[in-house]
């Protein structure tokens, strides 16, 4: 009964993590002053076909599963069902998240611009908190990085920074080439890749070992032993 309820509760601070998640992603959009390198390429595929950024996100997930495949030189099918369906329930909830957002006047000016990107990056953050918190699997992105890592004997700070620099670079491409534009890419990219990361270490050290005492009803200093916590950056 303990342990379904344990199940429970990270099941709960899972689901709430990304759709926070896609909350933080939906009010750097509305922003227009560019969105985070996680983001990049699905906003980028939106911007030059029209379709939605959940359905863009999905399609994006799916290209980074097939590189962790190439990576990893096989195919653990069971693990990458696992990250498509998390990938269809973010989608989901970035699409949804977007509709929620788009009921707020749009940001008129820099100053609101600004307003919505700050906004952005402490929802992003608290949906950090939890998706890592919850102790589930990853989503392909995040995947990806780890696949990364163990590929090139890079730690995994260094594998972060080549991801997001490669996810970048490709979505910057793609506007340039098809729409003449850095589209998804502007300020609001870098501030994103700089502070997400910090605002989430922050709050992880503050926050996140009375998540996961009231997760498992144990005391912090045994959760503290237990899960090693430490501070996790991305964005």
């Amino acid at each position: 009964m303990k342990h379904m309820d344990t199940t429970i509760k990270r099941i709960v601070i899972y689901v709430f993590g990304l759709f926070f998640l896609a909350l933080g992603i939906a009010f750097s959009i509305q922003a227009m002053l560019g969105v985070s390198p996680v983001s990049s390429l699905a906003y980028a595929l939106s911007l030059i076909t029209g379709f939605s950024v959940g359905m863009m996100t999905f399609l994006a997930n799916i290209l980074y599963i097939i590189v962790q495949v190439i990576l990893n030189k096989s195919v653990e099918v069971k693990e990458y069902i696992v990250q498509l369906i998390v990938t269809v329930m973010f989608s989901f909830f970035i699409d949804g998240a977007l509709i929620i957002v788009g009921l707020l006047p749009a940001p008129e000016g820099l100053v609101m611009q600004l307003v919505f990107l700050l906004i952005s990056l402490f929802i992003v953050s608290i949906g950090l908190l939890g998706y890592f918190s919850s102790k589930f699997p990853l989503m392909p992105y995040d995947a990806l990085t780890y696949s990364i890592s163990k590929r090139f004997k890079l730690q995994f700070a260094k594998a972060k920074i080549t991801s997001d620099l490669t996810n970048v670079t490709v979505a910057a491409l793609i506007c340039l080439i098809f729409i003449h534009s850095f589209g998804s890419i502007g300020i609001g990219t870098f501030v994103a890749a700089y502070f997400i990361g910090k605002i989430t270490g922050m709050l992880i050290k503050r926050f996140q070992q009375p998540l996961l005492s009231w997760v498992y009803k144990t005391k912090n200093e045994e959760v503290e032993q237990k899960y090693a916590l430490k501070e996790t950056t991305t964005n």
